[in-house]
């Protein structure tokens, strides 16, 4: 009795291969644009932005435009800045300027009758 060994050719086995290699979940893609989106959002509707620095430093302005690896802030009675975003710690809308903001936004008004 003569065992002969059936081997798949390469071809085969890299054709079995492929198949299985598409079924598999693309990767998710490296940028969602997100930033972009939130830039070009508040930079449309001329929001007033506060930016604070990894110093602790706070700006506020208008974000005028943006890029890779900046931001040029607008401000009134101040020169404008243009601010690495590397050098940013985070940033916010600012509801001071909205026209019911009088700053006192954290304070409370006693309430009627508790008056001392």
């Amino acid at each position: 009795m003569n065992r002969r060994l059936i081997r798949p050719s390469l071809s085969e086995v890299q054709d079995q291969l492929g198949v299985r290699m598409q079924r598999k979940k693309p990767a998710p893609p490296d940028q969602t644009n997100a930033e972009n989106f939130y830039y070009i959002k508040q930079m449309q509707g001329r929001t007033a932005m506060v930016v604070v620095l990894d110093q602790g430093e706070v700006i506020r302005g208008v974000i005028e435009w943006y890029d890779k690896n900046c931001i040029k802030v607008h401000r009134l009675n101040e020169p404008n800045l243009l601010i690495m975003k590397s050098c940013v710690r985070y940033m916010y809308k600012d509801d001071d300027s909205k026209g019911g903001g009088n700053g006192h936004h954290n304070m409370r008004e006693p309430e009627p009758g508790l008056e001392e």
